[in-house]
C-alpha cells in the first residue's frame, strides 16, 4: 500500500489570526473519494530550560479551550520568518526571563495529526542567565521551578496534561540519563 491521499480540491472555510480550516477533497489509494477537515496552524516551540540544581522552569496560565489553569514548560506560536530555535529564545526570555545555554533539540512533536497540520519543535537547554520577564500585553503567567525528578513524576501521574510538556520533560530525562551513562 501507498498510503497515501491526493488532494483533488481545497477549499478555505476560516481565515483567522493564529489558524486557518479548510475542507479537502482527496482521492484515496483505491480510487474512492473522501472529505478532509484540516486546521493550519504556523506552529510552535516549547523548551525544557534546567537550572543549575536539576530544575525545569514551568509556567502557569489559563488556557481559554479548557477553562482552566495549565501548567507548561515555556513555548509559544512560531513567529513568521523566525526560526524554531531562535523563536523559542524568544519564548523563553520573555516568559520567564531566562536565557539559555547549550541548546540541544529535542526533536518535533505532532500534537493532533489527524486534523491539524501544527507541528511542535521541542528543545532542552541550560539556564545561563535571568533577566526580567518580557510578557505581551495579553499574557498572564506565574513562573514555577520544579525539579526534574518531580516533573517525571506529575506527568507519569496525569498531574500535567499538556502534551507538549509531557514531551518534552520526558525526552529532558532520557536525554540526561543518556548523557550522564545511566
Amino acid at each position: 500500500m501507498k498510503l497515501y491521499e491526493k488532494t483533488i480540491e481545497s477549499k478555505i472555510i476560516f481565515e483567522g489570526k493564529v489558524i486557518h480550516v479548510r475542507h479537502d477533497t482527496v482521492e484515496l489509494e483505491n480510487g474512492a473519494r473522501a472529505m478532509r477537515e484540516i486546521v493550519k496552524h504556523p506552529g510552535g516551540v516549547c523548551i525544557a530550560a534546567l537550572t543549575d540544581d536539576n530544575e525545569l522552569l514551568f509556567v502557569r496560565q489559563f488556557r481559554y479551550p479548557y477553562k482552566e489553569v495549565v501548567l507548561e514548560l515555556p513555548a509559544g506560536k512560531l513567529e513568521k520568518g523566525q526560526n524554531p530555535l531562535e523563536n523559542g529564545k524568544r519564548e523563553l526570555l520573555e516568559e520567564t526571563g531566562a536565557v539559555g545555554r547549550e541548546y540541544m533539540t529535542l526533536g518535533k512533536l505532532y500534537p493532533s495529526p489527524g486534523y491539524c497540520g501544527e507541528i511542535i519543535h521541542l528543545y532542552f537547554c541550560k539556564i545561563d542567565s535571568y533577566h526580567a520577564q518580557q510578557l505581551d500585553e495579553d499574557e498572564f503567567l506565574n513562573v514555577e521551578r520544579i525539579s526534574l525528578e518531580k516533573a517525571v513524576e506529575m506527568v507519569m501521574n496525569n498531574e500535567i496534561p499538556d502534551a507538549k510538556t509531557q514531551v518534552a520533560v520526558l525526552k529532558t530525562a532520557a536525554l540526561l540519563n543518556k548523557l550522564n551513562g545511566k
